[in-house]
């Protein structure tokens, strides 16, 4: 049969190219695909080693085709990689290659649900058509972001993402859990942004705090409407910002969250004198706009209203606070995490497809994080509800 035959002129010109570029060495992936390593080394040794069931098992570890590896010559970066990531390859040179993998991952899915809405030809389609800020300050740029998304007064980090997917804006969050769509706690990145001028993509990572979530959310939101940039950003990025156009996105994530007539609600003869009881005094605002203390004390700190002794001894003490290790959770609704690293807006567009017979089943899966079949149903009646 041709899945038992030995698979020739396979490049491993391509092969290396792949573990280099994943941080891998292929001795490691024949463990973790239960490859024997004599096949792999016959391989890299231009002989005739593996199946096609194997190579295929290689290609889907890679997020390739099979083809990829079986055409010849060497990889052009340039074909390869799209602008947007080389864009953010080149502002974190050190990226670890399981975010290089998680980016290219993040691409795909975009490539998938616009294939899939091309097949549905949906009139109700929302485009991505992002308000004209080019002649704006800050504080106007934001308050008519505000007014494009709709935003009532009370949020949270849900509502947040969803008044963003509904300007034709994919966002996705990673997963808490160890596997192709998390990203590592040790990791100090917190989001990334791929610009494209007809449907972008946020990929937030998964905290403790949501309101630092939505936070990040906005910084990105900041970057495409601003800048029309891809971005990718770290710890530092967003919460001690040196460059001008982080310190922008940062200014607009505050100034949209917390406007000038939600700050003006807050009493400063009622700030407590030590740090430590400032949640205390901002649970009730923090709780209904969905925001965290810094972001108000930011604002407040931006408009004269607090001293910069007083903010970094918050964020200190903050920072010593809050250091508990995140609980492993369990996945009893394994069915829901698609829905919450997706989002509503391509899960719904999937289960349409499916539903209009453009994809199969095992389709609908493969896009929905791999969920069984049984799950896949128990989502879509979880989503009639959405």
């Amino acid at each position: 049969m041709l899945f038992m035959e030995r698979i020739q002129s396979i490049n491993s010109q391509r092969l290396t190219w792949c573990c280099d570029s994943h941080g891998i060495t292929p001795q490691e992936l024949a463990s973790q695909l239960g490859i024997a390593p004599r096949r792999l080394e016959a391989v890299m040794a231009g002989g005739d080693g593996l199946t096609f069931n194997q190579l295929r098992q290689i290609a889907d570890f890679f997020g390739r085709g099979v083809l990829f590896f079986l055409e010849e010559g060497a990889v052009d970066d340039t074909q390869i990689h799209t602008p947007q990531f080389r864009t953010l390859a080149n502002q974190k040179p050190t990226l670890s290659p399981k975010l290089k993998a998680l980016i290219q991952r993040a691409e795909k899915q975009r490539e998938i649900y616009l294939s899939l809405r091309e097949e549905l030809d949906d009139a109700d389609w929302v485009h991505f058509t992002p308000p004209n800020l080019a002649k704006t300050n800050l504080p106007e740029a934001a308050h008519l972001v505000r007014q494009w998304l709709g935003l009532a007064a009370e949020n949270n980090f849900e509502t947040y993402r969803t008044a963003v997917e509904a300007q034709g804006i994919l966002v996705f969050q990673s997963n808490g859990y160890s596997g192709k769509w998390q990203i590592a706690k040790n990791d100090p990145i917190l989001g990334f942004t791929l610009y494209d001028p007809s449907c972008p993509v946020i990929v937030i990572k998964k905290q403790r705090s949501k309101t630092r979530q939505t936070f990040t959310l906005m910084h990105e939101l900041g970057h495409l409407l601003l800048h029309k940039a891809s971005a990718i950003d770290d710890e530092q990025d967003i919460y001690d910002p040196h460059t001008t156009r982080e310190q922008e996105a940062n200014a607009f994530a505050g100034q949209l969250l917390v406007p000038h007539s939600f700050l003006a609600t807050i009493a400063d003869s009622e700030r407590p004198d030590k740090v430590a009881q400032y949640d205390e005094w901002l649970a009730q605002p923090r709780q209904v706009w969905g925001v965290s203390s810094e972001v108000i004390l930011r604002r407040l700190l931006d408009v004269g209203r607090l001293s910069q002794d007083k903010y970094q001894a918050y964020r200190q003490w903050w920072q010593q606070s809050h250091t508990a290790p995140e609980g492993r959770g369990n996945r009893q609704y394994r069915y829901r995490e698609p829905k919450h690293i997706f989002g509503n807006t391509f899960v719904r567009t999937v289960f349409d497809a499916l539903n209009a017979q453009h994809i199969t089943l095992a389709k609908a899966s493969s896009y929905l994080d791999n969920l069984k079949i049984h799950d896949l149903h128990k989502l879509e009646r979880h989503s009639v509800g959405l």
